[in-house]
């Protein structure tokens, strides 16, 4: 019998990702035929690419003639793209521009994803018409990425997005639901960044916000461009392990408050807070309470209900 396929065709790269995964849920929920590609954990599920081989790009853009590419794959860790310079470059710059000309050849739509890294934190809040000045390798990768994908295709869009969290395979997929064994092993003290100010950021929400970004531009060609988009709750690392401490009522009496600089790793921007009023103009996004959203991204990985996530998983 005739299975009804929606005739809106969506491909996001990145899809095996913890932010690739919510995009390819909510336009597959949402009415669009999506599929998705990814490279090491792709199989079964996803098309296994390899978006440096740009033949294998081009042959699944032709393929699927997409309406519109989510490219959400690169490489996002500022410390593994300090040692690794090189290969950061070939995914977040050669591959984001090549993907972007193969998309304009299909007349796709690309949501290039970009990071609030991109700004040195100084004067904040940051309009999309701010002048970037990326203080780490991952940032000026990210920026030369946009430039890349502008150059190639001036119909794309460009999505800046901060520090993500939501409902991850393992903690250390996200910056933010990385610090929750810390928080719950009490019975020994730990050093908390106190000084860098975070927006964190469900990736329901961004993958929401690709969605109706992607069917405003089906209306509207004019869409196109820069874009900010970002949770409202400002917290650094700390406070963001105290509310997680709060939502599972655990002690937060051993997490110790750190208001130096860093002087390990790659430098952050001490608050690149993103002013996403642009977006909010075009009446689009939602944003999701960090409680709320911390609490159904953690309770799998609750120590004492493990065995939970053998009965629900």
């Amino acid at each position: 019998e005739d299975v009804d396929i929606p005739s809106r065709r969506v491909l996001i790269t990145g899809a095996t990702g913890l932010l690739g995964r919510a995009v390819f849920k909510e336009f597959s929920e949402n009415n669009w035929n999506a599929v998705g590609c990814g490279y090491r954990r792709a199989r079964p599920r996803f098309e296994q690419v390899n978006l440096l081989d740009s033949i294998a790009v081009h042959d699944i853009i032709h393929d699927f003639q997409p309406h519109v590419i989510v490219h959400c794959a690169a490489e996002r860790r500022p410390d593994v793209v300090e040692s690794h310079p090189e290969a950061a470059a070939e995914l977040n710059v050669a591959a984001s521009g090549n993907l972007a000309k193969e998309a304009a050849a299909v007349g796709a739509f690309l949501i290039y994803i970009s990071t609030d890294y991109v700004f040195d934190g100084t004067s904040p809040p940051y309009k999309e018409t701010d002048v970037p000045n990326p203080l780490n390798l991952y940032g000026k990768t990210k920026l030369e990425g946009e430039k890349a994908v502008l150059e190639n295709n001036e119909g794309a869009a460009i999505l800046r997005i901060p520090v993500l969290y939501g409902e991850v395979e393992r903690l250390e997929e996200s910056a933010v639901t990385v610090m929750f064994d810390k928080v719950q092993f009490s019975n020994k003290s730990a050093n908390m960044d106190h000084w860098q100010q975070r927006f964190p950021t469900n990736v329901k929400d961004v993958a929401t916000v690709c969605r109706e970004l992607a069917e405003k531009r089906m209306l509207d060609p004019s869409v196109k461009g820069t874009f900010h988009w970002s949770g409202n709750e400002q917290m650094t690392k700390y406070e963001m392990a105290c509310a997680i401490a709060d939502a599972f009522n655990l002690p937060s009496s051993h997490l110790r408050p750190i208001t130096d600089c860093p002087v390990v790793g790659a430098l952050r921007p001490r608050n690149a807070q993103l002013d996403c009023s642009k977006l909010e103009m075009l009446g689009i996004g939602q944003r999701t309470p960090f409680r709320a959203g911390i609490k159904e991204s953690l309770w799998p990985f609750l120590v004492d209900k493990r065995w939970r996530q053998t009965v629900f998983h």
